[in-house]
């Protein structure tokens, strides 16, 4: 009895004691991420681990509550957070506090050919995305702009896989250095927007290397992205979101990827092949990814109960869940968990300015001509010669943040043309709409009453008769069919009769300077007689603002096109072949001009652009001295240091961009004329000079050899153009590969 009680004390004793709690490790920000990854993991269960890898809601995927780790949340970019969406519902969930700041449009970031504007936006829209508690901004797009005819080239960073490589790395950085992860899109060939969800596109893998896969390589091996999202199409026959050699062999396998990819919205269609072939979010399943609903539940998804009982069965492998809740783990470590993170800051002073001074930089003066051969050329604008300005064009006054798809925002401050140049220039403003193009809707056009189009231009004409000066301020929106997702462009000129419109006022009044509002070329039959030409993009809040201050001359333009315009659509490379090229037969499509892509085309073929990438004038001049080489020959481990002096030769400080292209004068491939390889936005004072330097290295010759698998440079002469455009070429050396 007493051995009983001696061993009922010690029990109780021991049962009684403080029981030291031990913190789970991945819990513990302290630690590394790959050791908290590995005990979260370890403490999960096969049904928490497969609830990682769906949607529980339009834009949020399930955490593990269980073990206090917190959801995902998603916001559409890449131009400002969207409005705050229904749980279950693509309808506005009417929140009063989530108007944001709308950011320029990719293809405007990409016209500064400015990596500090790529940063400053990047820290932007970052700080808002934290302030709005999303963890993964679905942005930046570089898909590469193919065709003039897509719907979405306005959210992507033009034609030159260079350029959107270098501009898309600092915009990554610096939002994740607000604890949130960039989703950089649409990964991999989404170069159209008729027949995405299906169409397969076939090309060579030198141009699936040269051209179409650069930014998306540049953006995690250079950028660090933790995310990225697969595109709608297909490549050799199978989607993208779950495509083996896209997310395994090369993202996840060749460039070491360690974060998340997620599907577009809509974009999984195989539970066997979202299983195996790479993907780890599915967004989206059972819609078009824009308006459609359906009744089946997030557990109906793909990965969701029809993998777990994959799982269970044996049909696939344990493995593979592991990876994706790794990787959705770390993404969650990486933004949500991380307790260090800022704060953000939403449509906040500093966020205003970021979107000015980058939609200044970016928007491009393309023709400065006078009217008659005596008078000065029209801009910048002197207020003092004109007493009456007409401002003609719907652009004026549109908002357009609206519309064009998934990147649609709600604003709070949207500043429009006419209302910044009447705060500038006063009472001598005066305005006619000119033409009506209708509401920004997705699935339809509104056809305008004939008597409301002939009402509208006959008061632009008689304005005009009157007017000093005209701006027109037109050029497309984001209305279906024009610049918006889900749908191409139909024709190549201007829509709702602005090129008849144009005409009809230039033969009344030739004064006049055109703002072109756009994230595409466009069709210019009307190029010579219009004295002043700027491309002016979609600008963002700050756009009356940037516009105006470019016009009048408080800011002198210094953005370059980071894409050509042809000056028929013919001349571009995609529709210089028959329909397979472009559109396609509804079920594939063939990229015949392979990686004769832009300029690329236009130089090799000799077709020249109306306005050739890389171009964009300034208000003052810039003259470009002998550039020099430091060597004239470079071995396979060598560099070539390239210098260049440039001056100021105008009365203006301005801003320049020097580009670098080289061309293999003799390979035993097919490569293009030049190829674009540095570039350098330097600001001058009127008489200063600055010398510009460029090192060549080995990387910089190279082209894939699909044979291979490789890439290498052939032994042999290159040529060095140094240029303020891919044509304005203002010196020309050449050196030798041994």
């Amino acid at each position: 009895m007493k051995t009983r009680i001696i061993t009922l004390l010690a029990l109780v004793t021991f049962l009684s004691a403080p029981i030291k709690a031990q913190t789970p490790i991945y819990l513990d920000d302290s630690q590394p991420i790959e050791a908290r990854v590995k005990d979260a993991l370890n403490r999960m269960t096969l049904e928490e681990k497969v609830a990682l890898c769906h949607a529980q809601s339009k834009f949020s995927s399930a955490g593990v509550p269980r073990l206090g780790i917190p959801e995902l949340w998603m916001s559409d970019g890449p131009h400002g957070v969207r409005q705050e969406i229904q749980w279950n519902s693509w309808g506005s969930a009417g929140w009063a506090n989530d108007s944001c700041t709308a950011f320029p449009a990719l293809t405007c970031l990409a016209a500064t050919w400015d990596p500090e504007m790529s940063a400053i936006y990047g820290k932007a829209i970052g700080e808002e995305a934290r302030y709005r508690k999303k963890d993964v901004i679905l942005g930046p797009g570089v898909n590469i702009y193919r065709t003039p005819l897509n719907g979405r080239n306005f959210e992507y960073m033009g034609e030159d896989p260079y350029l959107a490589s270098i501009m898309v790395v600092p915009y990554i950085q610096e939002v994740q250095k607000n604890g949130v992860a960039a989703c950089v899109k649409h990964y991999a060939l989404n170069n159209q927007e008729l027949w995405r969800g299906h169409i397969n596109v076939e090309l060579s893998d030198r141009a699936l290397h040269e051209i179409y896969l650069p930014a998306f390589k540049a953006s995690v091996l250079k950028g660090g992205t933790w995310s990225i999202m697969g595109a709608y199409n297909k490549y050799k026959d199978v989607h993208c979101c779950h495509n083996d050699l896209l997310l395994n062999k090369i993202l996840k396998e060749d460039w070491a990827f360690d974060g998340c990819v997620i599907t577009d919205w809509g974009g999984a269609h195989n539970t066997r092949e979202a299983a195996l072939n790479g993907l780890d979010i599915e967004m989206g399943s059972y819609t078009n990814g824009l308006t459609s609903e359906s009744e089946f539940t997030y557990n109906d998804y793909y990965l969701a109960h029809p993998y777990l009982k994959g799982l269970k069965d044996g049909t696939f492998p344990m493995s593979t869940i592991d990876d994706k809740a790794s990787r959705i783990l770390r993404m969650i470590f990486r933004t949500v968990m991380d307790r260090n993170r800022p704060w953000g800051a939403f449509t906040s002073e500093a966020h205003y300015d970021a979107a000015r001074t980058i939609a200044e930089e970016g928007i491009v003066l393309l023709k400065n001509a006078p009217v008659t051969k005596k008078a000065p050329a029209l801009l910048p604008i002197d207020a003092s010669q004109y007493n009456k300005i007409l401002v003609v064009g719907e652009n004026a006054t549109r908002s357009l943040t609206k519309g064009g798809g998934s990147s649609e925002l709600k604003v709070k401050k949207e500043v429009s043309p006419l209302e910044a140049l009447q705060a500038m220039y006063g009472d001598k403003i005066i305005h006619a709409q000119g033409y009506e193009s209708g509401r920004p809707m997705y699935s339809n056009t509104d056809k305008i009453p004939a008597e409301v189009v002939e009402s509208l231009r006959n008061e632009a004409i008689e304005k005009a008769k009157e007017a000093d000066l005209i701006i027109y301020i037109g050029g497309l929106n984001k209305n279906h069919l024009q610049d918006c997702e889900a749908a191409d462009r139909i024709t190549y000129g201007l829509p709702f009769g602005q090129d008849e419109l144009i005409k009809d006022i230039l033969s009344v009044n030739p004064n006049m300077v055109m703002v072109l509002m756009s994230g595409n070329a466009v069709e210019m039959p009307w190029v010579k007689q219009v004295p002043a030409i700027i491309q002016g993009w979609y600008p963002g809040s700050e756009a009356g603002n940037a516009i105006a201050n470019v016009l009048s001359g408080k800011v002198n333009p210094s953005g370059k096109l980071p894409f050509s315009f042809p000056v028929k659509l013919t001349d571009n490379g995609a529709h210089a072949f028959d329909a397979l090229s472009y559109p396609g037969d509804s079920i594939k499509q063939v990229y015949k001009e392979d990686i004769l892509v832009g300029y690329r085309w236009h130089d090799t073929k000799k077709i020249p652009a109306l306005y050739p990438f890389g171009h964009g004038l300034s208000y003052t001049t810039f003259a470009y001295g002998k550039a020099t080489l430091s060597a004239k020959t470079m071995d396979s481990n060598g560099k070539v240091e390239v210098v260049i002096p440039v001056t100021n030769t105008g009365t203006r400080e301005g801003k320049e961009v020097i580009q670098l292209y080289i061309g293999d004068e003799k390979c035993s491939v097919i490569r293009p004329a030049k190829e674009l390889k540095h570039f350098s936005k330097i600001s001058l004072k009127p008489g200063e000079t600055k010398e510009v330097k460029f090192t060549i290295s080995v990387d910089d010759l190279k082209f894939y050899d699909d044979s291979r698998g490789e890439w290498t440079a052939e032994p042999g002469k290159f040529n060095v153009y140094i240029g303020a455009s891919s044509t304005d070429i203002r010196s020309i050396l050449s050196f030798v590969l041994q």
